[in-house]
């Protein structure tokens, strides 16, 4: 009778995405560039498991490949745990991979900046050079 609305919109959530693609627009230079920088991000962490010799194995197939979550395991389960503590120790965290599937996971969704996914290649490379043998 007063013309009332039955849902609101919901205001907040609109505003977040109106922030977000304000971020994207003008500070990154849209999708494609986003896009491009996400793929940069990825293959710099697939290149470190690609070139272990086996030390880390991927665990997607190389044509299914995420660009937001990276999986990989160590040939040692033990080293896993060591891998997750030292990483932690150096403020790298959430890398332990799903409950049900295990091994490690990086996610490295748009908010996460270069300089961080390089963090985490250099450990990884370091990781592999102390524990490779």
């Amino acid at each position: 009778a007063k013309d009332s609305m039955y849902n609101p919109p919901p205001i907040f959530s609109i505003y977040m995405v109106n922030l977000v693609t304000q971020w994207l627009l003008h500070d990154i230079g849209g999708l494609r560039k986003m896009a491009a920088i996400n793929s940069k991000k990825a293959a710099m962490l697939y290149n470190v498991i690609e070139e272990s010799d086996g030390f880390y194995t991927g665990q997607a197939q190389s044509d299914s490949r995420s660009r937001m979550n990276v999986t990989w395991r160590i040939s040692d389960l033990e080293l896993e745990t060591i891998f997750l503590e030292q990483a932690n120790a150096r403020g790298m965290h959430n890398l332990k991979g799903h409950r049900s599937v295990g091994g490690l996971r990086a996610s490295i969704y748009n908010a996460m900046p270069m300089r961080g996914v390089r963090t985490l290649r250099d450990f990884m490379n370091d990781f592999l050079q102390e524990y490779a043998g």
